[in-house]
């Protein structure tokens, strides 16, 4: 190439720099960008939503309250901030070429619960108090308060809603909502069912607490629009979103006892409209404690890991394109301090050793027409490879689920109208297993909010199921609504659900300890019927205090319901549709207060009645309270940069599951209470620091008992003697008659401890 042409060649790439230059430069010129400081009347608030409604453009504030939106369109656009604790802001605003817009946001307090958008109670995003059907929302700033390892335990300072343990020795447990059992509660992630069955006793462990935008509750039946499992109450775990997400979050702690916690999170940009989050929790307790000298760990070892992944796509119109899965991997073990996984299935050193495999994929996706129509899909598959002493359980579940919903606003009328269908396939290698359970239910739904008047709204909703075991399933529904003033609202739902059992999916009681399981016939399904009074109040004081009141009173009655039976025979648990009715009944009310001071206190209660009546003769529900406590008091020192957080809970007697007269045992539970205290430091960019002390009054269950676990010394029943009837017989070494039984638990084995965590969060 000549000179000529090289300069020829050099002319030419320089024009073309310049024409490159020259058009990012116009490009730039024609954007602007928007700064500033949100601050409530004390202090700045971090960590809230600034975003231009109806675009992508969207930041976080940082600790220090500021925010920044760069590379904005010229443009007219609405400018919205929101954050748990305040009431939401919008502003109306123009940006011109190169502006630099300084806009100081100032929001008002509110409830921790009050005015956020919720989904759970009707399928549709609403605020909570325009809502038909009651949702309590819970916020990361609510879970922070008392951090635990996973959601299971951080439901404990929830009214109304009880983590109960079901084994001493393996540690699973599942989640109470008004005194009903835990099969009654479905657990959703994103609106879809992920967490039922075989997984209902895991599904709420190794969830990253990073990438939780709120967790919404719903107390009483939903069956209409959810199905077989929310009977008793819904969990919807809800993640977040791109906007919301941080760039980086880690989160990790340790306690006393030798938890150890890890939690991360991060956003990463894939493509030009795909956005990543991936989320990671890692779980390890492996320390061999036993407080209560019985020769069992009093806290299952574990080793958990999960791995979360959401991935959002942008397209035309804002449509809704996400695909989300997780991967779940925990081995646990509880039993005698000598196990080692040598023995496991063995008859010589007593252990619970469980190994769970489990992954998630479920979605949303917006379909492309002018109608609003969402198409939602989930499957999971969980693989449990378990042995309680020497007898195995081995099983295996995947369930697939689908669904459409079209909502359509005609007039007064706001309609939702679905269809689903439901995969189920499960074996197992018990004898009640002869051949896997594989079923196909479809299901259609309908409901309709009517605006009767400005103050009054009235909700009509039915489902129907075709299970090919049992029939056809109708689950109608009701609500209505009457906003009295802005800041007084009453609801009254009344609904009926169903559900379809798989016991040994559900009671994993029955497969731990001597006790013989005894399935009397076969279970049909469970029918019930609810109804809630709610009462919503909000007041603002004139010195800029806010408080809400949230009251309610349910009923709820059980046809057919499958109950564990530990009082006929002290030998056994028999499982069959209860001859009689089954009621749970009771009044719940939170109060939340929010003080200029930087003083805020949560309280709630809960006074119920669960018991069962068959034969004419009523008796109390096993393991369920009859009422309970919350608080959650917090106070910000600002000077100091310091919160400190004071919580607990409070539980009143509940009837145990002893065998027989002869059992030293009470067949009542004190009254007991875990407590809890906490310091969190903020005075570091991007930086907490926290700690402090759990269990604070050293509660175990093992106070005022000679024993938790009957027969410690003889797990395996070596040494007990049995009469014609397979019945225990007292003798010199057993004097009170007893076998091996770990079933007696309702609270954990934890004593005090302290803990300390840091959390690191860059936007």
């Amino acid at each position: 190439m000549t000179k000529k042409e090289n300069w020829g060649k050099e002319k030419y790439i320089g024009i073309l720099t310049s024409l490159f230059c020259l058009a990012v430069f116009s490009l730039n010129a024609q954007t602007g960008e928007i700064h500033g400081v949100i601050t409530d009347d004390q202090s700045s608030v971090a960590y809230a939503n600034v975003y231009l409604d109806g675009t992508s453009l969207g930041a976080s504030s940082d600790e220090n309250g500021k925010y920044s939106l760069n590379n904005i369109p010229t443009g007219k656009y609405k400018l919205k901030v929101t954050v748990l604790g305040y009431r939401g802001f919008s502003k109306n605003i123009s940006i011109h070429a190169n502006e630099k817009l300084d806009i100081p946001i100032q929001l008002t307090a509110s409830s921790e619960q009050l005015d956020e958008m919720v989904v759970s109670g009707t399928l549709k995003a609403v605020s909570r108090s325009d809502s038909p059907v009651p949702v309590e929302v819970y916020s990361p700033t609510f879970l922070k308060k008392n951090p635990t390892a996973s959601i299971f335990e951080a439901l404990q300072n929830v009214n109304g809603v009880r983590p109960q343990i079901n084994c001493n020795v393996c540690n699973t447990g599942d989640i109470h909502i008004n005194g009903l059992e835990g099969p009654y509660t479905l657990v959703l992630i994103d609106g879809m069912p992920i967490v039922s069955g075989l997984g209902t006793v895991y599904g709420l462990s190794g969830i990253p607490n990073s990438l939780i935008k709120q967790i919404e509750i719903v107390k009483g039946p939903a069956s209409s629009l959810y199905g077989s499992e929310a009977v008793g109450g819904l969990i919807n775990i809800i993640t977040k979103n791109t906007l919301e997400a941080p760039e980086f979050a880690a989160d990790a702690f340790l306690t006393g006892w030798g938890e150890y916690n890890l939690d991360v999170g991060a956003k990463i940009d894939v493509g030009k409209k795909t956005d990543l989050l991936l989320g990671v929790n890692y779980f390890n307790y492996d320390e061999l404690i036993d407080n209560n000298g019985d020769n069992f760990t009093d806290l299952t070892l574990q080793d958990r890991i999960s791995v979360f992944q959401k991935w959002n796509f942008q397209r035309k119109d804002n449509r809704i394109f996400s695909v989300a899965g997780r991967i779940f991997y925990e081995d646990r073990w509880g039993g005698e301090l000598q196990w080692t996984p040598e023995f496991r299935g063995g008859d010589e050193i007593y252990g619970e050793s469980i190994y769970t495999r489990r992954w998630e994929i479920l979605g949303n996706y917006q379909l492309p027409v002018k109608e609003k129509m969402l198409l939602s899909f989930s499957c999971n598959d969980h693989a449990q490879n378990s042995v309680y002493g020497n007898v195995p359980y081995i099983a295996d579940q995947r369930i697939g689920f689908t669904q459409l919903t079209w909502d359509k606003k005609v007039g007064s009328h706001d309609l939702l109208v679905g269809s689903a269908a439901r995969y189920n396939f499960y074996d197992d290698n018990t004898p009640a297993t002869q051949t896997a359970d594989e079923v196909i239910i479809p299901s259609l739904f309908v409901q309709d909010e009517i605006r009767l008047a400005k103050k009054h709204s009235l909700l009509l909703g039915m489902r129907y199921d075709y299970d090919n075991r049992h029939g056809n399933i109708f689950t109608p529904r009701t609500a209505y609504r009457w906003k009295m003033t802005d800041n007084d609202i009453l609801r009254l739902n009344a609904g009926t659900g169903f559900r379809v059992v798989n016991l040994f999916t559900e009671e994993h009681a029955a497969l731990t300890g001597a006790r013989d399981v005894i399935v009397a016939e076969t279970l049909e399904p469970e029918q019930s019927f609810n109804v809630n009074l709610n009462y919503l109040k909000k007041i603002y004081g004139d010195n800029g205090t806010f408080a809400n009141i949230d009251a309610s009173v349910f009923y709820t009655n059980f046809s057919n319901a499958i109950l564990p039976d530990y009082d006929t025979n002290p030998n056994q648990i028999i499982y069959d549709n209860l001859n009689g009715k089954s009621v749970s009944q009771g009044i719940s009310a939170n109060i939340d207060v929010v003080f200029p001071s930087g003083l805020r206190f949560l309280l709630g209660a809960t006074f119920q009645d669960v018991r069962q009546t068959e034969n004419g003769i009523s008796s109390r529900q096993i393991l369920t309270e009859s009422y309970t406590g919350t608080w959650n008091f917090g106070y910000n020192f600002k000077s100091l940069d310091l919160n400190v957080d004071y919580t607990g809970n409070l539980y009143g007697p509940m009837r145990l599951p002893t065998l027989g007269e002869n059992d030293p045992r009470s067949d009542f539970s004190p009254v007991w209470s875990i407590q809890n205290i906490q310091f969190t430091y903020k005075g570091l960019d991007n930086f907490e620091f926290y700690g402090g002390i759990k269990n604070l009054l050293d509660w175990t269950p093992n106070r005022g008992n000679p024993f938790i676990i009957a027969r410690a010394n003889d797990p395996f029943d070596k040494n007990v003697t049995f009469d014609n009837n397979g019945d225990a017989v007292a003798t010199t070494n057993n004097p009170n008659g007893l076998t091996f039984d770990p079933s007696y638990v309702y609270g954990p084995n934890q004593g005090i401890r302290g803990f300390f965590g840091l959390r690191y969060r860059l936007d």
